[in-house]
């Protein structure tokens, strides 16, 4: 898939001994080292650009929470794609 495509993503972590935020900025990390562009929100962050390359960045954020401590994740991805390409502002724009 060559388009830009859009892709939220949830990641809901738990642990006994690290608390879930900390647990989701590892994931956010990843995301904002990776060079999409993304917007975080309070239930989950959308990320633009190819669709493998997202995919691979969520499969590293997981990987980031289980290095940080994470005993298992419920992960929830939404897929937004179109014969033509997508952004974030085609969403957001009239509200920000």
């Amino acid at each position: 898939m060559d388009k830009t495509v859009n892709i939220a993503l949830q990641i809901l972590p738990s642990s006994h001994s690290v608390h879930p935020y900390a647990l989701v900025d590892k994931a956010i990390e990843v995301i904002a080292a990776s060079g999409l562009r993304y917007k975080v929100t309070p239930f989950e962050t959308v990320m633009e650009g190819s669709y493998d390359k997202i995919m691979e960045v969520i499969k590293q954020a997981q990987e980031a929470c289980y290095e940080a401590g994470a005993e298992s994740l419920m992960t929830y991805v939404k897929i937004q794609t179109s014969r033509e390409n997508v952004s974030i502002e085609d969403k957001m724009e009239k509200y920000e």
